[in-house]
């Protein structure tokens, strides 16, 4: 056996005691100083009155019913959803709540729950808010508050994202792409042949645009096999992407489960059209994959833009009815969704070409 070393000699400091045992390490006789979460200012101050008031107090009332230790600081956001800033405990808190849950609405916050409880299950390749508290009959989420700034405050993307948030955002969506979790856990998302069917009875799909991507459907199965899935966000936005001093963080999870491939590189192309360059690096990925991937990003393109023309033109009828006044230096917002219209038609067209290129190549 080996000696024992002999004792060191330490010299206590002030504000400090060498315990009594023969080799206690120093404590310090100060409580160590706990780190307090600290809540952006942010948002519309809280307001009890009126008609908005009620909405309000209903929606806390569901959140108090799962985290009866939410405060609640600032509303975040009251329109079909009621979002709370707060703390829960020592926590800074996000809650979520719809107070008449019904509806599609409804169904979008509960996928968003179920999205949440399996991150807890199983942790994703991608930084999300950790869960708290959840009810998905009231529809209420709680979570973390993660601080930091939204990548993009618009749908589609303007002012143009610095190339260094771009990259963390391109990034976080290809780690989560290529993830593979259980089937059961999230839902096959799309039912690509119902959804064809459902724009053509619309008029937004042609009899030829629906037979060109029944064609790239087909040979995505053969032999009556099962379409290709992967896993993805489903509102692969930049406005769903949190810029942490951490890293990249993403939210908005209502929509997530399993698509065709590139499903998400589709969305993130359509909402960039102010990024030329980001376009080109969407559109290489999706080329890099090799024909299937190609042809299932072309699918999902078209889908998405069919989608994005819908809401965007019942967008536009809208604000026929409602005028605004044109702000200084800037479009009125009736017409600067016309022109965002018009973009996503130019856009639909050049997509239509590439898918017409795709089945005459096979």
């Amino acid at each position: 056996m080996y000696p024992a070393p002999s004792p060191a000699v330490v010299r206590p400091r002030p504000g400090r005691r060498l315990a009594d045992a023969p080799g206690a390490e120093l404590v310090c006789e100060r409580p160590p100083r706990q780190r307090r979460p600290v809540a952006p200012a942010a948002g519309t101050r809280l307001d009890f009155s009126g008609a908005r008031g009620e909405r309000l107090r209903a929606a806390l009332s569901g959140v108090h019913e799962i985290c009866p230790e939410f405060s609640p600081v600032q509303v975040l956001r009251d329109g079909g959803s009621v979002v709370l800033l707060g703390m829960a405990g020592r926590r800074a808190a996000v809650a979520k709540c719809l107070p008449a849950p019904a509806g599609a609405r409804a169904e979008r916050l509960r996928q968003e729950i179920i999205a949440h409880r399996s991150f807890v299950r199983l942790r994703p390749p991608v930084r999300v808010p950790r869960l708290i508290a959840d009810d998905p009959h009231g529809c209420t989420l709680v979570t973390e508050f993660v601080p930091g700034r939204v990548a993009g405050a618009r749908r589609h993307a303007a002012p143009l994202p610095s190339a260094a948030d771009l990259r963390a955002a391109l990034a976080a969506f290809g780690r989560l792409n290529a993830w593979r979790p259980p089937r059961g856990l999230f839902p096959e998302a799309v039912n690509y042949p119902a959804q064809l069917a459902r724009y053509h009875n619309l008029g937004l799909l042609t009899d030829r645009d629906v037979s060109d991507l029944h064609t790239l459907l087909h040979g995505l199965c053969p032999r009556g096999q099962e379409l290709p899935r992967q896993f993805c966000h489903g509102g692969a936005t930049l406005g769903n992407v949190l810029l942490s001093p951490t890293g990249p963080v993403l939210i908005g999870w209502e929509a997530a489960g399993w698509y065709l491939p590139g499903y998400d590189l589709a969305t993130l192309w359509t909402m960039l059209a102010s990024v030329p360059q980001a376009r080109r690096l969407i559109t290489q990925t999706a080329h890099a994959g090799g024909q299937p991937v190609r042809d299932a990003f072309l699918v999902n393109l078209m889908l998405v833009l069919t989608r994005e023309i819908r809401l965007c033109e019942e967008a536009v009828q809208r604000a026929m009815h409602q005028p605004v006044a044109t702000p200084v230096g800037g479009l009125a917002q009736g017409e600067e969704r016309r022109l965002l219209l018009r973009r996503l038609h130019e856009d639909w067209a050049l997509a239509r070409r590439a898918v017409r290129t795709a089945v005459g190549t096979r």
